[in-house]
């Protein structure tokens, strides 16, 4: 189908940006673009979030993680001060 629509220039930017990067027509990438705001959600990938085991809660030691804990907070200083100089 040929037809006339008026784009506005923040669309336009995109547009042409899009056509550099990927080497493509006007034509290719409004046709889909178009296809991927007007399809379904089914269309869309699922977010999946890793999880990893970490252990027993009992093998789990308190006082390491705080010493670890200290120690990123101390360098985390050491950092912000060093960037004010």
């Amino acid at each position: 189908m040929r037809t006339t629509i008026t784009i506005e220039p923040d669309v336009e930017a995109l547009i042409q940006k899009i056509m550099r990067e990927r080497g493509t027509s006007f034509k290719e990438v409004v046709n889909s673009g178009l296809r991927s705001g007007l399809a379904p959600n089914r269309a869309r990938k699922s977010f999946e979030q890793r999880t990893f085991s970490m252990g027993s809660p009992q093998d789990f030691r308190w006082e390491k993680a705080l010493a670890v804990a200290d120690a990123l907070e101390d360098e985390e200083l050491v950092r912000k001060l060093s960037l004010r100089k």
